[in-house]
């Protein structure tokens, strides 16, 4: 058990020893060698803007940094979708494959080449500007996963048309607040979404958000499902319509050159209040991050890879590492519109097999979704194309990361679980397959040139073994550039806890080798008679049950001892709790941390409350456990679930009484 100490910011026990040495073969070919952490900061991230991009105008200055604000590769002129698309084609390379779509009514597929890309770019372009679009005008999109939601960003970026870009699974309310604060004048949309065979209206709740969006002029929509939408007169307009008559020939919409601090995007993320945070990012520095991050970490092979980030663009892991970075690097990747189960739960190992994947990255949730309905359906298909795994979108259980090797890379394949966030734009803490020594659930080392640390309440940094605040002493490229509007928000967020120093709101140790184990957000910190705790470890124990496929840990009020530990489960297989069950698994994680780790209540459930993007809403499930009202539950792939625990609890909880 790993010491403990009151200076600590969090208590941190759960301990993973097992190790990962890159295969030979794979560290002789890799695109970085360990001499990358040797390379000066200053030359590593000149060398990569000078290379990895190409430039209207060179920059003059690599960064200037007056805290909390940086500015990158400062002079420089550029434009974001000629480096993702017209330079390929210029290079002679139209012909390679940009995406294979995948839709997800089965046989419904599209390759769609770089060549092919620029003319559905171009002529998109285009009829943004006969709709008024230009340098600066703010745009909305709201798409599900086909191919036209990256053709509307890149055409965006081609005329310098800042986008939002919001993820499909949210309400009406949740898409006007995001056009109202980011004052959007055109909103491009589909008529209906696919999802799980049943179709989802986005029209028909764009419809409801312009209602109060009153600055969306022009409305652009895509015929998806071809059912009936209804259209306003001077505000709709069918896309197939607009593109009808306008010119796919690049000289007729020419990129526009963009100052490398010009705005790219906004991506909204949520806060403590109910506001979302419009978090900016610009031009240069984020296409060089998110570039070069991509090459190095996921050892891209141009001519080799089929790349697929099972992410959904809605999110900062789409922008950066399904559209922007990938296609920067002209790579070949998969595109797929739907789940994971439909029509049946083996869907991601067809698809794997079809395109002959070489890199799979997903987030953890997946992984212990196809952890509980088990192997099998993955022993369906060949997986031996792939070569690579990664992980993102939280920490990764040590178990989930051995199931995923064993049963997807077929014990062979190295796993990048990579730390980052829709505020920092690109990966800041990751193996670097072919140079690092692997560790289960650990995020290991800091990418080159990144300088993290652990500090306790007090801003001293906790030496190994210790858990803290994760925080990051200098910048980097992709870094967000402020809140939106907001100036006062992002120094209070971010910058205020320690002077000059960016807080991430992850808590995180430091182990004896140096590697970074991430614990989740400080909020998921749990105080238990005086032990702070992190949910992370608390699910890792559970998970490592060899009957439990998901685990989701939160506290609630306890008389005696402040906070008590409350544990959802589910089972492998679908298999129903017991009394007996129960203790076995307050014992086990005993075993694993310590008695003060055990969980006071155990609910059992078939199913965890996630977002679409599969992320675990534990908010509600503190709710639940505190026996409030619950909070909104409008994201939820399926709001009954959270009725179905509540009800298990308060069974659980009568049982409880009753013995």
């Amino acid at each position: 058990m790993a010491e403990t100490s009151q200076q600590h910011a969090i208590d941190t026990m759960f301990l993973e020893e097992r190790t990962y040495p890159p295969p030979e073969d794979f560290a002789a070919g890799a695109n970085a060698q360990a001499g990358i952490y040797d390379i000066p900061f200053e030359q590593f991230w000149e060398q990569e803007g000078r290379e990895r991009i190409t430039w209207f105008e060179p920059f003059t200055d690599l960064y200037e940094w007056e805290p909390p604000y940086a500015k990158w590769y400062l002079g420089g002129k550029l434009n974001v979708c000629f480096n993702c698309v017209d330079r390929h084609v210029e290079a002679g390379d139209g012909g390679v494959v940009a995406y294979h779509w995948e839709g997800e009514p089965e046989g419904d597929a599209r390759a769609i080449t770089y060549a092919d890309l620029q003319q559905d770019v171009v002529r998109f372009a285009n009829a943004l500007k006969k709709l008024g679009v230009q340098k600066g005008t703010p745009v909305g999109i709201y798409m599900g996963m086909v191919p036209e939601l990256p053709v509307a960003m890149l055409a965006c970026t081609r005329l310098g048309a800042p986008h939002t870009v919001v993820f499909g699974g949210f309400s009406a309310d949740s898409l006007s607040g995001r056009m109202n604060d980011m004052k959007c004048e055109v909103l491009i949309t589909q008529d209906e979404a696919w999802r799980r065979g049943s179709k989802v209206g986005l029209k028909k709740i764009a419809d409801e958000a312009m209602a109060d969006a009153p600055g969306v002029q022009s409305c652009v929509v895509l015929r998806r499902t071809g059912s009936d939408t209804p259209m306003q007169e001077g505000r709709d307009h069918w896309w197939h319509d607009l593109v009808g008559d306008v010119s796919d020939d690049p000289q007729s919409c020419p990129c526009e050159p963009m100052d490398s601090e010009d705005l790219l995007f906004l991506m909204y993320t949520s806060g403590t209040t109910a506001k979302p945070k419009g978090i900016i990012h610009t031009t240069a520095g984020y296409l060089v991050g998110t570039s070069t991050t991509h090459n190095y970490i996921f050892d891209l092979k141009q001519d080799e890879d089929v790349y697929w980030c099972a992410a959904d663009i809605g999110w900062i892991t789409g922008h950066s590492y399904i559209v922007y970075g990938p296609l920067c690097n002209r790579t070949t990747s998969v595109l797929y519109e739907g789940t994971p189960d439909f029509p049946d739960k083996d869907r991601w190992w067809s698809i794997v097999e079809k395109y002959k994947v070489t890199i799979l990255y997903t987030a953890p949730t997946a992984i212990r979704s196809h952890m509980k309905w088990g192997p099998e359906y993955a022993q369906q298909h060949d997986l031996s194309s792939l070569r690579l795994l990664g992980s993102v979108g939280e920490p990764i259980n040590p178990e989930a990361w051995i199931w995923y090797r064993e049963h997807i890379g077929s014990d062979r394949t190295p796993i990048v679980d990579t730390w980052w966030q829709t505020e920092t734009g690109m990966v800041l803490i990751t193996p670097l397959p072919g140079v690092t020594t692997l560790k289960p659930g650990s995020a290991t080392q800091p990418f080159p040139g990144v300088v993290p640390a652990v500090y306790d309440e007090q801003g001293n940094e906790v030496g190994p073994g210790g858990g803290g605040y994760l925080v990051l002493k200098r910048p980097w490229p992709a870094m967000l550039r402020g809140i939106f509007g907001d100036d006062q928000r992002y120094r209070d967020t971010y910058w205020s806890k320690y002077e000059d120093i960016y807080l991430a709101g992850d808590g995180a140790r430091i182990d004896q080798d140096g590697d970074y184990w991430l614990l989740g957000r400080i909020d998921d910190v749990m105080n238990v008679s005086g032990h702070r705790i992190s949910t992370i470890e608390v699910e890792s124990a559970l998970v490592d049950h060899q009957e439990v496929a998901e685990a989701a840990v939160c506290s609630r009020a306890d008389s005696v001892t402040g906070e008590a530990i409350v544990a959802y489960v589910t089972l492998k297989g679908g298999g129903e709790g017991s009394i007996e069950k129960l203790e076995e698994l307050r014992n086990h994680v005993s075993q694993k941390i310590g008695p003060i780790a055990k969980p006071a209540n155990i609910v059992f459930t078939p199913e965890l409350p996630k977002t679409r993007s599969g992320k675990i809403m534990r908010r509600l499930l503190r709710d639940v456990a505190n026996d409030r009202k619950l909070g909104d539950t409008t994201t939820l792939a399926d709001p009954t679930v959270v009725d179905e625990i509540a009800k298990r609890a308060s069974d659980e909880k009568a049982q409880e009484a009753e013995a």
